[in-house]
């Protein structure tokens, strides 16, 4: 099957009555978990933006409390898994600042994890990789956030 394009989508969406558009997204949400995290963000929690910063950071700081320390390797792994965790926050907002607040929170759990870490190169280099991502984000932002979230990203 061939996927039609976004614009073609789009108009057809447009000729659409309302009870057809509903049916059509209650069916996308049932489709996917990712569907329907999305509209559970759209529907419910884009209106307050901080509270959802603030859940997400409650969220992957009990990530980093229940991560297993047993193993580099599975720490590793748990570390990966977070962050695409950290990612779908992000991804669903589509705001530039709470992808900032939210990697920076990462990287500050990550950073005040037991520090036998920086001994691994795979956990070493996540960590490089975000605090890269972060500053190239930074130029995509107001002078004045900007200012603040680097006081910050020179901390870690």
């Amino acid at each position: 099957m061939e996927a039609a394009s976004i614009a073609h989508i789009k108009k057809e969406l447009q000729h659409l009555p309302q009870a057809e558009l509903i049916e059509l997204c209650l069916r996308l949400a049932k489709f996917k978990k990712a569907n329907k995290e999305l509209a559970h963000y759209l529907l419910f929690e884009a209106q307050n933006e901080d509270k959802y910063i603030e859940q997400a950071k409650q969220d992957i700081s009990e990530r980093f409390v229940n991560m297993p320390t047993n193993s580099l390797f599975f720490s590793t792994k748990y570390i990966r898994k977070t962050l695409r965790i950290v990612n779908q926050y992000a991804q669903y907002s589509k705001l530039v600042q709470t992808e900032i607040e939210l990697l920076l929170h990462f990287c500050e759990e990550l950073k005040n994890c037991k520090s036998y870490w920086r001994k691994y190169q795979a956990i070493e280099s996540i960590y490089q990789r975000q605090i890269e991502k972060i500053a190239k984000l930074l130029g995509k932002l107001h002078e004045d956030l900007r200012y603040d979230y680097e006081q910050i990203l020179a901390k870690l």
